[in-house]
């Protein structure tokens, strides 16, 4: 079973910069989809990006543009790349795994879950 977990989250004033990453234990990316997602207090969890087992990226109408998301096989390893980010950006960030070729960014499609990283941006 993937064990997910997830770090680099802090608190940032608006137009800063993060890193996330999310290591993974007991799998390998390679063979995974791959995708961030967030979770604001009061709100549903929602996907911000993905990527599949060839590398291609997807990206919410939100994180477009500011955030990149990427792997490294080699260190079983995701990343977050967050840019500009804006207090609206602020919620519980988390990474998830699902073993499919068929990559969503959506919620209900992947099984397993970090504990997730608190990234919270001041104006």
């Amino acid at each position: 079973q993937v064990q997910l977990v997830e770090s680099g989250g802090g608190s940032v004033q608006a137009g800063g910069s993060l890193i996330l990453s999310c290591a993974a234990f007991g799998g390998t990316i390679s063979r995974y989809c791959m995708g961030w997602f967030r979770q604001a207090p009061g709100k549903e969890r929602e996907g911000v990006a993905g990527i599949d087992t060839d590398g291609r990226t997807m990206y919410s109408e939100s994180a477009l543009g500011r955030f990149t998301i990427s792997k490294d096989n080699a260190k079983n390893t995701l990343y977050l790349q967050m840019n500009n980010l804006k207090p609206e950006d602020t919620a519980m960030y988390y990474c998830a795994t699902e073993p499919t070729l068929f990559c969503r960014v959506v919620v209900g499609d992947y099984t397993f879950w970090g504990q997730g990283t608190q990234v919270t941006v001041s104006s």
